[in-house]
């Protein structure tokens, strides 16, 4: 199912690559093994599947630069170090290996043509996937989780395959609009945010909303919504903090994989 990106060494792509700027700074690291870390945390959660979906983050003091999982490795194996440094060309300017096409053509139009996104977290979790599956709206704001969710969500509606060109990348760029969760139908879903821990933090309950949706769907009795007021008003109350809440969740996570696979930080 996964693709190896196929670009071939330009002599512009290996000038860039030997002149390329200090990718060795403290953010740059600490950003790393945060993006590491949420890739093993992703994988015990059944996140993962086999050796396809990325996540990727936009460089700190760099643009026009992102990290992204090489293809290839499962998110169980992922390291800080393995992560590469690619440009929005698909020249690998850090690390040994290339991404995956589709991450490629995702996530670099993206991060490109959505700027606001510094981070994108593509996966097929089973219970966010199978709600892209069926009519209608993938939530239905009927668990308190969901809303959480209120108004932050768009729906790509034009499944067209695998995204192996930068057309597709654009389109589903496009398909994204002011919203930080996308569901991909007959496909997955991809979570924007400013910040690692935001990502992970929506990653996370995000899936979390759609499991208790589909185990309430599965008892064949109407889902009931939230009355739309009470819905934005529980929005509210929920993102405020959001942040330093993400931010305390993703340490949270870190000190458990620093007590039973620090690997991820090498």
């Amino acid at each position: 199912m996964a693709h190896p990106l196929q670009t071939p060494a330009s002599p512009a792509a290996v000038a860039r690559r030997s002149n390329r700027p200090d990718l060795a700074s403290d953010a740059i690291r600490t950003a790393r093994e945060d993006l590491a870390a949420c890739f093993r945390m992703a994988a015990r959660n059944g996140f993962e599947e086999g050796i396809c979906n990325h996540f990727s983050a936009v460089v700190p003091g760099h643009d026009d630069l992102f990290l992204v999982n090489p293809y290839g490795r499962a998110f169980r194996e992922i390291t800080a170090s393995q992560l590469l440094i690619c440009d929005f060309g698909g020249n690998v300017l850090d690390g040994d290996g290339e991404p995956e096409a589709t991450a490629f053509f995702i996530h670099a139009e993206v991060h490109r043509r959505v700027p606001r996104a510094r981070v994108a977290l593509h996966t097929h979790m089973p219970y966010a996937t199978a709600l892209s599956m069926t009519e209608g709206p993938p939530l239905v704001w009927a668990g308190q989780t969901a809303l959480k969710f209120y108004g932050r969500t768009a729906v790509d509606e034009d499944y067209n395959g695998l995204a192996l060109d930068a057309t597709e990348g654009a389109r589903i760029a496009g398909a994204v609009g002011d919203a930080d969760i996308i569901f991909m139908k007959h496909h997955g879903v991809m979570v924007l945010a400013p910040t690692i821990a935001e990502a992970w933090d929506d990653l996370y309950y995000l899936e979390r909303a759609a499991e208790v949706q589909v185990l309430a769907m599965s008892t064949g009795r109407a889902v009931l919504p939230v009355d739309p007021a009470i819905a934005q008003a529980a929005y509210d109350q929920m993102r405020e903090g959001d942040a330093e809440s993400a931010r305390l969740h993703l340490a949270a996570l870190r000190r458990q994989l620093d007590a039973e696979e620090p690997q991820y930080r090498h």
